[in-house]
Order: C-alpha cells, then sequence, then structure tokens
C-alpha cells in the first residue's frame, strides 16, 4: 500500500496538464473570472400536452435547444401502469447521472483511472400523501439514497474517498436536492369556454 501512495503524489501533480476537463475547464474559469455573468446558465424541460384524454402517459422534452423527448409515465402506486419511467424515476436518474459525471470529471483531471463505476439512486415516498388519504403524510420523497461503487487499479481507497466528497461537493443534483431551493409558479389560465 505504501508503494501506491508513493505513486499517487506524481500522478495526480502530472496528470492535470493532460487532463481533457483541466485543459476545457481553465479555459471556462478564465472566461468566467473576466465576465461572470457568463457562467449563470438555464436547463430545461418542457411538456406540452398532446392526447389530454390519457391522464396516465405523457411526454418531456428536455434541454430547449435540442428537445429530446422522453416518455412518462404514472407509477402504479398512484394507479397508472409504470409502463414508461415516472417523474420519481427520472429525478434518481438525474442524481445518478450527476453524481457519476462529476466523478468522471474529477477522475480525469487528478488522473485517476477508474476501471468500473456504478452510481444508483433511489428514493423513497409513501403515496398515502399524494392521493390524500392521510394528510399527515407530507406529499415528497421522505429519502434519497446514493449507492456507489468505484474501482481503481492505480489509486487507492483514500484518494477514492477523497474523489468521492469531491463529487459530494460539486455534483449539482446532489447539493441541490440535499440544501433544497425555492421554486416559483407563473400561471397562465385561459378559458374558451363562453
Amino acid at each position: 500500500m505504501s508503494d501506491q501512495r508513493s505513486s499517487t503524489k506524481p500522478l495526480l501533480a502530472s496528470s492535470k496538464n493532460n487532463s481533457d476537463v483541466y485543459q476545457r475547464q481553465m479555459a471556462l474559469f478564465q472566461l468566467y473570472q473576466h465576465d461572470p455573468t457568463l457562467a449563470l446558465i438555464t436547463d430545461s424541460a418542457e411538456v406540452i400536452g398532446t392526447d389530454l384524454h390519457d391522464p396516465f402517459r405523457t411526454s418531456v422534452s428536455i434541454n430547449e435547444k435540442m428537445q429530446i423527448p422522453f416518455k412518462i409515465g404514472v407509477h402504479k402506486a398512484v394507479g397508472g401502469d409504470h409502463d414508461f419511467p415516472n417523474p420519481g424515476d427520472l429525478l434518481c436518474a438525474a442524481l445518478a447521472s450527476c453524481f457519476e459525471s462529476t466523478i468522471r470529471m474529477i477522475s480525469n483531471r487528478l488522473g485517476i483511472q477508474l476501471t468500473e463505476t456504478r452510481i444508483k439512486a433511489t428514493a423513497e415516498v409513501d403515496v398515502r400523501g399524494t392521493l390524500m388519504i392521510d394528510k399527515t403524510i407530507p406529499v415528497g420523497f421522505l429519502s434519497m439514497h446514493v449507492e456507489v461503487v468505484l474501482v481503481s487499479d492505480n489509486i487507492n481507497e483514500k484518494v477514492l474517498n477523497t474523489l468521492l466528497g469531491a463529487a459530494k461537493q460539486s455534483c449539482i443534483i446532489y447539493q441541490t436536492i440535499k440544501q433544497g431551493i425555492p421554486i416559483t409558479l407563473h400561471t397562465n389560465f385561459e378559458n374558451i369556454a363562453r
């Protein structure tokens, strides 16, 4: 294990300049330092209701520019068929994918060669709240869990724990869910019935 520790320092120090992530992010660091307003981005998803006679299925377009459609179903626990991913599945997917991509980017910057990553996100909810069966049950997920498997041939467990800590600190979805944020709601009602 002492051989691994001694080989870690030169690897981490020399890899920054060769890292694709490091090269791209250094240009962004300079850009954002020069004009901080460029660092403010907006992600988006939009549902435009079609087939409104079907209450159990819809689709969401992700990314305003790309408009990538995903079919969405309603969970069987609230009466749906769960034949497509439900919004809770998408929330878990957002957490797992953000966490894994954050780990990849940090490991690339540090020269950590990962041979396997597996991130599983789960969320628990008591649906009696949303079905208004019991008003004491909160509407919302009660807890979320992330299971992480990281395997590397060239780094010891201490460095992998440091990598994991950096990923927790830098993962936007993880930090957003953990801290919670305010949500604004704007409405526009149109009544064409006379």
